[in-house]
């Protein structure tokens, strides 16, 4: 009996301590989140050249479209989810359906409002360079995900050849 309780004491500190821990792949992932946003930043400051008057102005206006957009954006996951596990129990998902598209739409309009408020600190010259600075960082992230051993073949700029083309 003594050894019983000595196993069952000895099994539930070691299940305390796993689940005490942190998840190691949402540390992993807070930590590339964050490599991200540092690069996207870094990307940004290089396009824009911004005056540290202008500087002071704009990263807390970005910063809080983005809060806004990243927040909006795990609305839509979570609709997303509970989605796939209720259509995998063959229930009735109007309702959920109507809540992904809510959520959607909230950051269409959080996507399309963002200029606007851009403009109230930047020049419309600097706002439209944000844009297309802000497509280009993510074709760039979007390129990376390509790259490494058996990704495929390459074109002389670096892109994919179509798929017609390759032989």
């Amino acid at each position: 009996m003594k050894k019983f309780i000595s196993t069952l004491a000895i099994a539930l500190l070691f299940g305390a301590a796993t689940f005490a821990q942190e998840n190691p792949n949402a540390a992993k992932k807070a930590e590339r989140q964050e490599r991200m946003r540092a690069e996207k930043a870094a990307f940004i400051v290089s396009q824009l050249n911004l005056s540290e008057a202008e500087a002071q102005k704009f990263w807390p206006v970005y910063n809080e479209v983005q809060n806004e957009r990243m927040e909006a954006q795990k609305k839509v996951s979570q609709a997303m989810k509970a989605m796939r596990e209720n259509a995998e129990t063959g229930a009735d998902c109007t309702k959920l359906i109507n809540d992904y598209i809510a959520a959607k739409k909230d950051v269409q309009a959080i996507t399309l409002g963002a200029p606007a408020k851009y403009l109230k600190v930047l020049s419309s010259d600097k706002v439209a360079k944000l844009i297309t600075c802000e497509e280009k960082f993510r074709h760039q992230q979007i390129g990376k995900l390509g790259e490494g051993p058996g990704k495929g073949p390459k074109g002389p700029r670096g892109e994919r050849p179509h798929r017609d083309m390759v032989k």
